[in-house]
């Protein structure tokens, strides 16, 4: 058996399936988005994982032979969302969503910063972007810039909520404006261009790669194996 989980800006979606790819289940859970002020669009990354664990015993209780027997999870999601963690873990604010515009001028910035932006990350900066987001952060919240140990992207979080590891795929990756996509690496000049360090980026993976194991609390709730 096999759980794949969406993490999309409406809802979270699961879905059980078996090694002939046959739908055995499928459960989903709504997601708010706060609009603060104009532009704005966040969500509590609090409410992802409450959402998510609420798709999981959904399905536990419609198919619970089916989950115990899950041999891999497939996460896929939203892109793009700055999802900004203290060194222990925890969120320093809520995330700055994909379709948040408030940093259309800091686009401007990293390009004027990285004359060799554009070649390196394979795109232009975009407002929805993760990289704009961080200078954006740094000018008007400077204390929780200064506090981020990691980034993550939101089904990123989920998936160190679920094992404990900051790990991320080269696709979505792509979709932060620090990924050198010729390299498959981030990239330090990309990253400098936002005052950030690779030691605030999760691990890089091949989007088939395995990524990590559930933690034993996680294992349990979801009566899965660990």
């Amino acid at each position: 058996m096999y759980l794949g989980l969406d993490f999309g800006t409406s809802s979270v979606k699961g879905v059980l399936i078996d090694a002939t790819q046959k739908i055995i289940a499928t459960a989903s859970a709504p997601l708010k988005v706060s609009r603060p002020h104009p532009g704005w669009s966040e969500q509590n990354p609090e409410d992802w994982w409450k959402a998510c664990n609420i798709v999981v015993k959904t399905l536990g209780r419609m198919k619970p032979k089916a989950v115990a027997a899950v041999e891999g999870i497939g996460l896929s999601g939203q892109q793009h969302g700055a999802t900004l963690l203290d060194a222990g873990g925890k969120a320093l604010r809520p995330c700055i969503l994909w379709n948040d515009a408030r940093s259309f001028r800091e686009c401007e910035e990293i390009m004027a910063r990285e004359p060799k932006a554009v070649p390196l990350a394979g795109n232009v900066p975009l407002a929805g972007y993760t990289a704009p987001k961080l200078v954006w952060v740094k000018k008007h919240e400077p204390r929780i810039f200064d506090k981020v140990a990691k980034v993550l992207l939101p089904k990123d979080y989920i998936r160190f909520r679920m094992t404990g590891d900051y790990a991320s795929d080269m696709s979505d990756s792509s979709g932060t404006f620090w990924l050198d996509i010729a390299k498959r690496e981030w990239s330090d000049l990309l990253l400098a261009a936002s005052d950030m360090r690779r030691d605030q980026m999760p691990k890089l993976y091949e989007g088939t790669d395995a990524t990590g194991r559930l933690t034993p609390a996680v294992a349990k709730a979801w009566n899965m194996p660990k």
